[in-house]
């Protein structure tokens, strides 16, 4: 609808208004959006084709009379030429290993696996087993360049707008990182006047995706030096800001289970543990129970936290923090000689639904059970001849996947698998799937410990491959160091893998992914 009484005309299309200005380089300039707080059209308008994408704005098909229209135009109102709507067609949001509940847009977990752990509900294993099995090596179909800032963490969501975009938060460089599709680059964002530092080094990082009724432009509830904040982010602008929701030293990332949030943090009389409402509300502070006061509370180093049966978990290489809502906080210290091994991958679950623990007593290496049997008395413990690298059901023993219990005898399938070592970095959960499957890293040819392959030593041959019905290699990888460092996501239709060396994030077209 137009609006006269000036020498432009004010277009009011959707939740956005517009100004029709003949002397604009672009003829139209998206004055609002309903929303976002400002935009800035200067800079909007050198990425024209990604704002018409996100606003759900149109684009000309042959006339020149504008270089974007608005919403809800199907003709160019100077000649009548037709113009086309130029949001894609919605995807599935990715959030990356997240505790409590996925946002609409997601494929959301099924209650009995854990949640924050590196799985996901995605059906990859049917878009990839149709490409040719090993020992055919593939290459990557896709090349993406690597953020400026390699270290960070993927969300690929709407984030409340018409088109999904990719966002690459890097928590140690104070940056907000945004890719444009149409223009094939990162652009990087500008913090608001008062916004926090992102900045968090303290722990293993993991944020929270918003809650249903999210804000446009809402990333979700962020980890920071200072406490823990939400972020909003405006494309329009290309810049970003925070709110506070809880200010405090923190000593771990939040998690979530059920309805509500919790964040261990650090008071002046040690760790406390703060929580609330997933919106924030009915906020409270918690004691931290020990069987032991004389083993304080670690209050940094802790590993990514992750919610089961209605439990939070945090684990450290001192001991675990275990909460459940309307219970106490409890802190567990590992016996000594045992210590984990969370570089192995995290938490397994075996047959009976228990979850289990790798570590090494300095005699061999165990599986100790998880939960609150764990450090009361004598927990259940099932010793192994070697370590096991993975997490939930996708676990391996050496190049031989583990079929059974985490403690089984693996399934050797073929002898020279023997002389290799698997990682296992992203599981596909399904419940028409009788056996584990996902996303690998092979070394072929590794014979030392696990732990130096972990720890920096370059590997010299890798293969990314898909464990399923069918195994495919999916590329070859030269001079590999830290492959724990690897970083997974599912964005645009395509499986990509990033590490902070590289220069290229590599993809793989995900054919038939709903």
């Amino acid at each position: 609808m137009a609006d006269g009484g000036s020498m432009d005309e004010w277009w009011r299309a959707g939740d956005s208004v517009w100004r029709e200005d003949a002397a604009s380089s672009t003829r139209f300039v998206l004055e609002a959006v309903q929303g976002v707080p400002r935009i800035d059209w200067e800079l909007a308008r050198g990425r024209l084709t990604d704002v018409a994408q996100l606003v759900g704005a149109a684009l000309p098909a042959t006339c020149a009379h504008a270089a974007i229209f608005p919403q809800g135009f199907a003709f160019c109102p100077e000649c009548g030429a037709p113009v086309h709507a130029a949001a894609p067609a919605p995807e599935t949001a990715w959030w990356g290993p997240a505790t409590g509940s996925l946002p609409p847009g997601a494929a959301p977990l099924p209650r009995h696996v854990p949640h924050g752990l590196p799985q996901t509900a995605l059906p990859l294993g049917e878009a990839l087993e149709g490409r040719e099995p090993e020992p055919f090596v593939g290459r990557a179909d896709l090349r993406m360049p690597a953020p400026p800032n390699s270290l960070c963490v993927f969300a690929a969501a709407d984030f409340g707008f018409a088109a999904q975009r990719l966002i690459a938060l890097a928590y140690t460089r104070n940056v907000v990182q945004y890719w444009d599709p149409p223009g094939n680059r990162w652009h990087v964002f500008t913090a608001d006047d008062g916004s926090a530092d992102l900045h968090f080094a303290i722990s293993a990082y993991a944020w929270l995706p918003p809650a249903d009724a999210a804000r446009r432009g809402e990333f979700g509830l962020v980890p920071t030096a200072q406490g823990l904040f939400r972020l909003i982010l405006n494309p329009l602008a290309e810049s970003w800001r925070t709110e506070p929701v809880f200010q405090a030293r923190l000593a771990a990332s939040p998690g979530a289970v059920g309805r509500r949030m919790a964040c261990p943090f650090v008071a002046p009389e040690g760790v406390r543990l703060w929580t609330a409402g997933a919106d924030g509300a009915d906020p409270e502070v918690l004691d931290i129970v020990s069987p032991d006061p004389a083993v304080p509370v670690p209050a940094s180093g802790w590993s990514r936290p992750f919610s089961y049966d209605g439990r939070l978990h945090w684990l450290h290489d001192e001991g675990q923090l275990l909460w459940r809502p309307g219970q106490p906080a409890r802190w567990l210290p590992w016996p000594f000689p045992w210590m984990p091994r969370l570089q192995f991958g995290g938490p397994v679950r075996s047959r009976d639904g228990r979850l289990w623990l790798i570590g090494n007593d300095g005699a061999g290496y165990s599986f100790r059970a998880l939960g609150d049997e764990a450090g009361l008395g004598t927990p259940q413990v099932e010793q192994i001849d070697g370590a096991r690298l993975g997490f939930g059901t996708l676990l391996f023993r050496r190049g031989h996947q583990v079929k059974d219990d985490p403690w089984s005898d693996e399934d050797v399938e073929d002898q020279a698998r023997g002389d290799a070592l698997v990682l296992p970095l992203l599981e596909a959960v399904s419940a028409t799937r009788g056996q584990p499957s996902g996303l690998v890293l092979r070394f072929p040819g590794f014979t030392g410990r696990a732990e130096a392959a972990l720890a920096g030593e370059v590997l010299p041959r890798t293969f990314v491959e898909w464990i399923g019905r069918h195994n495919v290699i999916l590329d070859e990888i030269a001079r590999l160091k830290n492959p724990g460092e690897c970083v997974p996501f599912v964005c645009d239709g395509s499986l990509w893998l990033h590490h902070p060396s590289w220069n290229e994030i590599r993809g793989w077209r995900l054919e038939g992914l709903a």
